[in-house]
């Protein structure tokens, strides 16, 4: 993302690819190979404006996020943590410990058993064990459910 100002002549007004609007504004903000108003580029999540908030942003899956709807959708990476490869954004995730995976991946350890939502399980420097498999720690009790992030449209509240 990159906060430019104007040029001294009088370029040509560009069109916000937020509201669509002409964009005569001394400042414009370019990301993701389009200009936007100051006021128009929001986080999809939050609705943070980005220009306000850094210089980056994020986009997956017709998404525009601040950094920390990012890492609390998609992880730091945004790729599985147990398989490694990228997780699309419309697919279904299970979390543990501010880990995301995908729901083939998370299974226990031991027995390769997939956990379900609801399913009790242990996670135990940052391997997951079914409550059958636990090796001697306490119990997560706080399993959460998958996180779904459907097609997004336009008018549809995201998070």
């Amino acid at each position: 993302m990159v906060n430019s100002q104007a040029a001294g002549g009088a370029p040509a007004p560009r069109a916000c690819a937020g509201c669509g609007g002409k964009i005569a504004d001394r400042f414009l903000l370019f990301s993701m190979e389009r200009y936007w108003h100051t006021r128009c580029l929001k986080c999809s999540c939050c609705q943070a404006h980005l220009g306000d908030i850094g210089t980056t942003c994020y986009s997956k899956g017709g998404m525009i996020l601040c950094r920390s709807d990012y890492i609390r959708l998609f992880g730091h990476s945004g790729a599985c943590s147990a398989c490694g490869q990228s997780i699309p954004a419309n697919e279904m995730v299970m979390r543990a410990q501010g880990n995301v995976y995908h729901l083939k991946c998370f299974s226990c350890a031991t027995c390769r058993n997939r956990l379900m939502p609801g399913d009790r399980f242990h996670y135990i420097n940052s391997t997951i064990f079914c409550e059958h498999d636990r090796p001697g720690a306490v119990l997560l009790n706080s399993h959460l459910p998958p996180l779904q992030s459907s097609s997004v449209l336009a008018d549809q509240k995201v998070c």
